[in-house]
Formats: structure tokens, sequence, C-alpha cells
């Protein structure tokens, strides 16, 4: 006689009850992490946004250090000043703006008539103000993200990026240093025209001394990232030119 545990139908039974029975332990860790998961989310966004503002840990001329978790609160709380709500030519302020997920958001108005939060940070530092804002877009391989900080000239002074799945040594480089701090010093409009920066393959600027003509250096090997992180800094700057264009009249 052939035993139960013999059988294919033994087989499936146990594969089913192993499935269940692990699916449950995950979903319960899950749960009991979500509060860590939500609590580091929140400091990683609050890092990003203090990095692309030039408040950071760096030492040197290649390092992307951040604030650490255990000061980034205080120190967020410190420099910026103010979180603002763009929604429908109309700004409000939000104290949990930077909470705000833009992908989400961006989803939402392709459902209907919905006119989406744009979350707007305001810092200071070292008498100084800063506009950052944040900005999400696609890769070669998956979302990229970032954020990018403007002076009262709309001059960027700062950048952070960010990415999903880019290619490590290649389009994975929009996070290194020797790229992020080319954008520094770069104009968004030429004249009175809103332009954006244009990553371009040889711009004949390789060291990007030249700051007006909205352009930097591309990564080598990487021209589909590239193209993916200019139509970002065009598209979302661009739905927060009736805020910035008011910026440059002051």
């Amino acid at each position: 006689m052939t035993k139960f545990t013999e059988k294919n139908s033994y087989t499936i039974i146990f594969s089913i009850i192993m499935v269940l029975v692990v699916g449950s332990l995950l979903a319960g860790v899950a749960q009991g992490l979500r509060g860590k998961i939500d609590e580091n989310r929140r400091f990683e966004k609050q890092q990003n946004i203090l990095y692309a503002m030039g408040v950071n840990n760096n030492q040197s001329d290649t390092d992307v250090e951040f604030i650490p978790t255990k000061e980034v609160e205080n120190t967020f709380k410190k420099y910026i000043t103010k979180q603002l709500v763009y929604q429908g030519g109309k700004i409000t302020e939000d104290n949990n703006a930077y909470l705000i997920d833009i992908k989400k958001e961006e989803a939402l108005t392709k459902k209907g008539n919905y006119q989406r939060r744009l979350p707007l940070f305001i810092g200071e530092k070292d008498g100084k103000t800063f506009y950052i804002i944040p900005m999400r877009g696609k890769g070669l391989w998956d979302a990229i993200w970032g954020y990018v900080a403007l002076d009262n000239n709309l001059v960027i002074q700062g950048v952070f990026f960010d990415h999903k799945g880019e290619t490590p040594g290649l389009g994975a480089n929009i996070k290194e240093r020797f790229f992020m701090d080319d954008f520094k010093g770069e104009k968004i409009f030429k004249g009175t025209e809103f332009k954006g920066v244009s990553i371009i393959k040889g711009n004949n600027d390789p060291l990007n001394n030249d700051k007006d003509d909205n352009e930097v250096d591309a990564m080598a090997g990487a021209t589909i990232t590239g193209n993916g992180v200019t139509a970002m800094l065009k598209k979302d700057l661009k739905m927060y030119l009736p805020f910035l264009k008011k910026i440059l009249k002051k």
C-alpha cells in the first residue's frame, strides 16, 4: 500500500500549508515593522531635502554623506523654515508637505479633473534662501527621483538624485558627487524663457564651467538615464513656474 506521504497530493497540500504559514509570518513581521519603516522613509526624505540645499556631512569631494537619522528631524526643523503646498494656483502651508507622495499625486491627475498637490520647501542657510522642489521621472529601467534647490535668482544651488534600478557604474551614477555637483550654478532660464537643464553628450564643456548654457555634460554609457533626468527636470520644474516667476519679480 502506498503511503500517503508518497502521493502527489501530499506534496501539494504540504506546499500550500507552508506558503500560508510563511506568508502569515512575513505579513506579521511587516506589520510589526510598519512604524519603523515609515519612520525611516520620513528620515530619508528629510535627509534628501537637506542634502539638496547643502546641509550634509560631506568631508571630501567624493562624499555623499547625509545628516544622521538621529539628528535629521531637528536639523530639518532648523533649516526648513516653511513647507508649502502649491495646488491649482493657490499656496498653503503644511508642516507635513514633505510626506506628500508625488508618485500617487501624478497618478491621480490621470483619473479625472484633479489638481495635484505640489510640495515646496523653503530653507534658510547662512543668510541665504533656498527653494527646494521634488521631482520624479523615468530612467532606463525604472523610476528616478530627486530634489533641486534654487536661490532667489532661480540658479541651482544643489541637487540630489536617486534611482530604483539604474545600471551600476553607468546610469546609477546620477547619485554620485561628480554628477550632482555639476548642476551647481546652472540656470533654469535663458533670459525670460524657461529652459531647465539638459544632460548633453559632447557639449564641449566637460568641466561644466559654462553656467549660462543650461547644460551639463552627460555620463558615459548612460544616455537614456541622462535623458530621463533632463525630462524630469523640465517636466516637474515647469509645474512650479507661476510660483517661481513671482520669486524673480521680488
